[in-house]
């Protein structure tokens, strides 16, 4: 590739980078983890205190604060020749301050073929485009393999406790349930509706998912929410597999083709018991 070149990133703003990037801040946690499985380990220079993966790496590379609150004097230090961030992610202010001293490209994501997309773009800004297009076809491959719950269960998904926090629309993770034929009982509220016990039992889903981040539920919360709703199958679920869309996504099939079997099963236990 020739540069300079143009780059439009998924928010419709264009940088131009003078040559390949060398010093890349990552503002984004599944970002950060594409960044390393790209073979990008030695431009990453820094990354949020959420960039957990790869777990050695990460340990050697400069914390620039967290995805909401920049240290912009330590990004200043490391004198970046390309930011990646997120729209939902990332904070507006904190952003805008950034664009106006560096070059930053932005992802922003609700689908899965968003997160392809998005990986592909990164590998075109990084001149890692052939391993970005393998990256690519793997995740496809294993998501058209995936087989959906049929009929659809109604299905909450908590990623908060006090307050009750649930997923609402037009995010990643309401996308994840969809094809895994979960249907968002919360739905047509907000994008991250705040939850009353009386509003999850007037809901009443048959499957309660209770994530293990950003809040950390364990399957001591299992209790509370039996409470609640005892005919629903609650199950504390891996986060990571339903919000991470970067490399992660290469994992998510046969972690979700499992919990997809777990609840076809209880559903049938569940049936033949009635």
């Amino acid at each position: 590739m020739s540069f300079p070149k143009t780059f439009t990133d998924q928010m419709g703003h264009q940088i131009m980078l003078q040559q390949s990037p060398q010093r890349i801040v990552s503002l984004v946690p599944s970002q950060t983890e594409l960044l390393f499985d790209l073979g990008l380990g030695d431009r990453v220079v820094g990354l949020t205190k959420f960039c957990i993966h790869p777990k050695e790496q990460v340990k050697q590379k400069t914390i620039i604060g967290g995805t909401k609150n920049f240290k912009f004097e330590v990004i200043d230090q490391l004198q970046p020749d390309l930011i990646i961030g997120n729209k939902e992610e990332n904070y507006k202010e904190g952003i805008e301050q950034l664009q106006a001293k560096y070059r930053v490209w932005m992802s922003d994501i609700y689908t899965l073929e968003d997160a392809l997309e998005m990986m592909q773009q990164v590998g075109l800004l990084t001149g890692t485009e052939a391993k970005a297009v393998a990256l690519v076809q793997s995740i496809k491959s294993g998501f058209e393999q995936l087989q959906p719950v049929q009929p659809s269960i109604a299905t909450a998904y908590f990623i908060w406790r006090k307050p009750y926090m649930a997923v609402g629309s037009h995010n990643i993770i309401d996308h994840m349930l969809q094809r895994c034929g979960f249907a968002n009982v919360f739905a047509h509220t907000a994008r991250y509706p705040e939850v009353s016990p009386e509003q999850l039992q007037h809901a009443n889903p048959q499957l309660i998912l209770l994530s293990s981040e950003p809040y950390p539920f364990k399957k001591k919360n299992i209790a509370e929410f039996r409470e609640l709703c005892p005919q629903a199958s609650i199950k504390v679920v891996d986060g990571e597999m339903f919000s991470w869309y970067g490399s992660r996504l290469l994992q998510a099939p046969k972690y979700l083709e499992q919990l997809i079997e777990e609840v076809k099963q209880e559903r049938m236990y569940s049936i033949a018991g009635k």
